[in-house]
């Protein structure tokens, strides 16, 4: 009995394996910005022309500040807040450590960009 309970302790973590692998998937990519709506064209714009000196869109690594690839496909943001339009917009309008706030922004114009971070 004892070779048994060996065997099955051999082999054990060889069938774990796959099934940790199987649970480990990575996000679907960003839409391609040839397949964007106009509403996130625009946001695009004004992602490349507001945010883009200091954050990628379509790359993991970060800039100056956390890339925002995937952004709406994970549970929370880099700071730890839920990732969801109320908390992305607070964090664009209000500041986040050292983003600065853009109390000014142009409804219409974050609404487009949060249209658009959602593709990503």
């Amino acid at each position: 009995m004892p070779s048994t309970s060996r065997r099955i302790l051999f082999l054990y973590p060889l069938l774990l394996y796959p099934l940790a692998l199987s649970g480990c998937h990575s996000t679907p990519p960003p839409t391609p910005l040839s397949q964007l709506t106009p509403q996130q064209a625009l946001g695009h714009q004004y992602f490349q022309s507001h945010c883009a000196q200091c954050h990628y869109d379509r790359q993991p690594d970060p800039l100056h500040g956390p890339s925002l690839l995937s952004v709406y496909k994970k549970p929370y943001l880099p700071s730890g807040a839920p990732a969801n339009d109320d908390r992305v917009t607070a964090t664009i309008l209000h500041g986040h450590n050292l983003m600065p706030a853009s109390p000014n922004t142009d409804p219409t114009d974050l609404q487009n960009l949060l249209a658009y971070l959602h593709t990503l």
